[in-house]
């Protein structure tokens, strides 16, 4: 199968840029499945029913989330109802949406779709391992499914690593978010699971981490509040990632990052 995973999306521009962009990857690369984290997609906190609907429409199969997840409260009509949209696994019992879902890929194949979150240095949930490990009882690679992927959206680079390993021969892909840069460590575990800390995030990089440089700033120097933090409006950069997997195992044979834009160096995997 191939896959394609795009990371956070950005504000106006970062969201824009990936919905004139998804026509175009899934027809250049062929590809069976999309995931887009979308939880920074509406004025940098959370998204809307009204983006989400934007993004699926454009080719987006699912959308994952993170600690911004509930920001807009418009979210909320939806996300109960329609299983294209998750929320971290690892909230607590009750909170409203899903964490995971399998999804109809074509020729008839079947894919969940796990989105978690850290616990270094963000919010106390619940344990991400064993959240994910709770749902891989009922669900086989390879067996049951055809490809796992888990959107971990975390803040520590070691925590989001050893997700990965523990994950490794389980799980086809684990990709981070949240860190909105770019790592340069795609790779393939040894059992066969694809990894990268963070995919990026599709938004300005004349920016910091995608919001306008000069309140970030100011904070900074200053260590005051001065405005409000506003997404960065320039020509965004679309960063993601795409793993094609075997179709027998669900292992990954491949993974690239996906890099179209004017601030970094742009890379298109060759089909």
């Amino acid at each position: 199968m191939r896959l394609l995973f795009l990371g956070d999306l950005m504000g106006r521009a970062g969201r824009t840029a990936a919905i004139d962009a998804l026509p175009d990857l899934r027809e250049k690369l062929k590809l069976d499945f999309v995931v887009v984290n979308a939880e920074n997609a509406a004025s940098g906190f959370g998204t809307t029913s009204k983006i989400a609907g934007a993004v699926i429409q454009s080719g987006a199969d699912v959308i994952s989330g993170g600690n911004h997840t509930f920001d807009q409260k418009d979210i909320l009509s939806v996300i109960d109802n329609d299983n294209r949209i998750l929320r971290p696994i690892n909230y607590p019992e009750g909170t409203p949406g899903r964490g995971y879902a399998v999804y109809d890929a074509p020729r008839g194949k079947k894919v969940l779709v796990i989105n978690a979150m850290g616990r270094v240095f963000m919010n106390a949930l619940e344990c991400p391992f064993r959240a994910i490990d709770k749902v891989l009882t009922k669900y086989r690679l390879g067996v049951t499914v055809n490809a796992i992927i888990v959107d971990f959206h975390g803040e520590a680079t070691s925590e989001k690593m050893a997700l990965g390993q523990y994950l490794d021969g389980r799980v086809s892909f684990v990709v981070g978010t949240h860190s909105h840069i770019p790592t340069a460590d795609c790779q393939i575990f040894d059992k066969g699971t694809a990894y990268q800390t963070d995919a990026g995030m599709c938004g300005d990089y004349n920016s910091v981490i995608g919001m306008d440089k000069a309140e970030p700033i100011n904070r900074f120097v200053s260590r005051m509040n001065k405005e409000r933090f506003t997404p960065a409006g320039g020509e965004a950069t679309v960063c993601g990632t795409f793993v094609e997997t075997d179709d027998r195992t669900g292992l990954a044979k491949r993974i690239e990052p996906v890099r179209l834009g004017p601030r970094l160096m742009e890379h298109m995997p060759e089909v």
